[in-house]
C-alpha cells in the first residue's frame, strides 16, 4: 500500500526546529519530520520494507532514516532479527511523540486543502463599518449559503483599521474608505459616492454649504475613536484649511445613524454619505444639500502588495465587491467593472 497523497522531504530536509541539543556531552541534531514519518510507519506496519512500500521509498532509505534517529540519541528504537520489528523501551518512548506529530502535519494537509477546496477553514474579510448602506447586508448568507463549511470572518471597522489588520495579516482583504496610506497594500478603487451636509435648519441647506459657513451651527461628527484620520473628516479638514477655517466639532460620536438622531433633534449639523440619506427611514426633519467644493467617499478593495489571496477569500472579495457595485445608481461613479478578482 502506498499513500501517494503524502509529500515526503529527501534525506537533507529541514530539521523540525533548528536548535542543537547538548545531553550528557553529546551534541544532538533534532530529527526531521522525514526521519519521524519512517520510524513512525515501521513501527506501525512492522517492519522498514512495509514502511517503505506505504512512503514510496526503498527500503534502505527507511533504514537508514531511523538509524540516523539511534545514532543521533545513541539508543536502540527497535530489536532486529524477528520477523517483524518489535520496538525497544526508547522505541515506546518515541511512538506516541510521534503520533501526535504525524497527526498534527497530517491534520495541517486537511485543514489547507479544505480551504483551498471551500470544504472547511475560516477567511475573513474587512467591511464597511455601515454596510448596511451599501447593499452589504446579504453577504455573509449569501457566503455560507455557498460554502456552508467554511468559517466567516467579517470585521466591520474603520478604514484606517481595515488597512493596518489586511497589512499586517489579520484580514486577508476588506472593503474601505480612501484615502488612506497604502505602504504595504495594493489598492483596487471601485466607487464614488458624494458625502452631502445634512441639518434640521433647511435655510442651511437652500444652497451647498460652503465651508466658510460650516461654524454657524453646531458642528456634529461621526467616527469619534479615529477623529480627523477618518478619510471624509480628512477630506473636510482638509478643504476648511485651504479657506483659513478651523473646524471644532460640538459633538463627537461614533456611529453615523448616532449622529443623525441627534442633527434629528436639532442640535447641531453634519456630513453624512448620500447613501444614508438616500435609505427607507431618513428623518423628514433633517435636509440635505451638496459641499460647494465637494467631497467623496471613494470606495475600494484593498488586499496585501504581491500577496494571493486564498480561492475562497477571493470568492468572497469577488462577492462583495459585486454587491457593492450592484448597489450603485446614477449619482455614483463607479470606478471600475466586475470581475475585479
Amino acid at each position: 500500500m502506498r499513500r501517494s497523497d503524502i509529500v515526503y522531504t529527501d534525506l537533507h530536509a529541514e530539521h523540525i526546529g533548528d536548535t542543537i541539543s547538548h545531553h550528557c556531552g553529546l551534541t544532538m541534531i533534532a530529527m526531521t519530520l522525514t526521519q519521524i514519518q519512517a520510524f513512525y510507519y515501521a513501527a506501525t506496519l512492522g517492519s522498514f520494507t512495509a514502511a517503505a512500500e506505504y512512503m514510496g521509498m526503498t527500503q534502505p532509505t527507511v533504514s537508514e532514516l531511523v538509524r540516523r534517529i539511534e545514532a543521533n540519541y545513541g539508543l536502540q528504537l527497535f530489536v532486529r532479527g524477528g520477523r517483524r520489528l518489535v520496538l525497544t523501551t526508547a522505541g515506546r518512548t518515541l511512538l506516541p511523540w510521534a503520533k501526535r506529530l504525524m497527526d498534527g502535519s497530517l491534520g495541517a494537509d486537511t485543514a489547507l486543502n479544505a480551504l483551498l477546496t471551500g470544504r472547511g477553514g475560516t477567511v475573513s474579510f474587512g467591511i464597511l463599518r455601515n454596510a448596511g448602506y451599501y447593499g452589504l447586508s446579504d453577504l455573509a448568507s449569501v457566503f455560507s449559503e455557498a460554502h456552508p463549511n467554511v468559517h466567516l470572518r467579517l470585521v466591520g471597522q474603520n478604514s484606517f483599521e481595515v488597512a493596518d489588520a489586511v497589512r499586517d495579516g489579520e484580514l486577508e482583504a476588506g472593503l474601505l474608505c480612501l484615502p488612506i496610506p497604502t505602504d504595504g497594500l495594493a489598492i483596487t478603487p471601485l466607487m464614488r459616492q458624494e458625502i452631502l451636509w445634512a441639518s434640521s435648519k433647511p435655510e442651511r441647506c437652500a444652497q451647498p454649504m460652503r465651508v466658510e459657513r460650516i461654524a454657524d451651527e453646531p458642528l456634529i461628527l461621526y467616527d469619534a475613536h479615529h477623529g480627523w484620520r477618518d478619510p471624509s473628516r480628512r477630506q473636510l479638514a482638509q478643504q476648511a484649511q485651504m479657506h483659513g477655517v478651523t473646524l471644532d466639532p460640538m459633538i463627537e460620536i461614533e456611529s453615523v445613524d448616532s449622529a443623525l438622531s441627534l442633527v434629528s433633534l436639532g442640535l447641531g449639523d453634519t456630513i453624512l454619505p448620500r447613501a444614508v440619506a438616500d435609505a427607507e427611514g431618513f428623518p423628514d426633519s433633517v435636509y440635505t444639500t451638496s459641499l460647494a467644493e465637494p467631497i467623496y467617499d471613494t470606495f475600494a478593495l484593498v488586499t496585501r502588495k504581491n500577496w494571493e489571496l486564498s480561492p475562497m477569500a477571493k470568492y468572497l472579495a469577488g462577492l462583495a465587491v459585486d454587491m457593492l457595485l450592484s448597489n450603485a445608481d446614477g449619482a455614483d461613479e463607479v470606478l471600475v467593472r466586475p470581475p475585479v478578482m
